[in-house]
């Protein structure tokens, strides 16, 4: 009697769940915790920083800069109507286009640059990138999407001029989208880019890592900033950064300038794109902190001034163009 007792009681007692199964949920549920929190981390350091319409303080006219230029209005592929700003040159041999920096200065800012280069016989059209003044959208696409803006202007450019010689010519996360630019638009015939990122990746890992960050993590959490990238601009995206595009050029002409004190983007972003970039790519270093490359600041409103700068740029359009 006490037997059968005994034997009900078991059976009605639920059955224990084997203990491996237990820590294998345990594991499973962390990864998953941990995965959502590296994904977590791009979002919330990353969406101030791109998810805003840059206007910016200073906004500069062709007549400051004793020139004429005229606004036109870009259309791009995605249907955001993008603004810009042209100056002509009599005769020209060719057409640069300008493209300036993540949050500044406003690309108007180039109209110096645009002034030497048409008494040289260039012209140019300035192009203020999405999300940025008076162009559309109100997400900055880190260089993955601005390309889009950019092929916007060759088409312009070709339709009003013909068959032209088209040089892209980018600052900061202008630098790396020109870049990107020329890899994927085969009508752009040369580059200057100035303080370009190698990858937006690069430059969340750096940061990290001068955060004091361990570096152990901070490489664990590098893959996940390029795929939230992809998930934030679209996956089409994901091949689309310098080191990759600059591998493209093919014989086209480029020169890439870089500080080596730059605090902004590091020296180690030019070194990665120059590793990757063909041969006879030219680049222009300077030794101190000059993210925008003239000596001073003030110069690149003016960069006749800076005559080292000038000379190297006018030099590399007059040898190639």
């Amino acid at each position: 009697m006490d037997e059968l007792k005994s034997q009900e009681i078991q059976q009605s007692l639920p059955k224990r769940k084997p203990r491996h199964k237990k820590v294998l949920f345990i594991i499973a549920l962390l990864i998953i915790i941990a995965i959502a929190f590296l994904l977590a981390v791009p979002h919330l350091i990353i969406k101030d920083m791109v998810n805003m319409h840059v206007n910016s303080n200073k906004i500069y006219l062709p007549e400051d800069f004793g020139i004429i230029g005229e606004k036109v209005l870009l259309v791009t592929e995605d249907n955001l109507k993008i603004a810009s700003y042209k100056v002509e040159a009599e005769n020209p041999r060719g057409v640069v286009i300008f493209l300036s920096g993540i949050h500044n200065p406003s690309v108007t800012a180039f109209y110096g640059h645009a002034k030497i280069l048409q008494e040289n016989g260039f012209g140019s059209i300035l192009v203020e990138m999405r999300a940025h003044g008076e162009s559309e959208g109100n997400v900055i696409c880190l260089g993955y999407k601005e390309y889009l803006d950019v092929k916007a202007a060759v088409l312009h450019i070709e339709n009003d001029y013909g068959d032209i010689p088209i040089i892209v010519y980018g600052l900061s996360m202008g630098g790396a989208a020109a870049i990107n630019s020329i890899g994927e638009i085969e009508g752009i015939d040369g580059l200057i880019s100035m303080s370009a990122y190698s990858s937006f990746e690069d430059v969340f890992y750096e940061s990290m890592i001068n955060m004091g960050l361990p570096i152990i993590y901070v490489k664990v959490q590098k893959p996940f900033v390029k795929l939230y990238n992809a998930f934030k601009f679209g996956f089409k995206t994901i091949g689309i950064n310098p080191i990759s595009e600059i591998k493209k050029l093919g014989n086209r002409p480029a020169l890439i300038m870089h500080s080596k004190g730059d605090s902004e983007v590091s020296f180690s972003n030019f070194e990665r794109i120059m590793d990757n970039a063909p041969k006879h790519v030219e680049s222009f270093v300077r030794t101190g902190d000059n993210h925008f490359i003239v000596k001073d600041e003030e110069d690149f409103l003016n960069p006749q001034a800076d005559k080292e700068y000038s000379k190297c740029v006018l030099d590399f359009l007059n040898k190639n163009f």
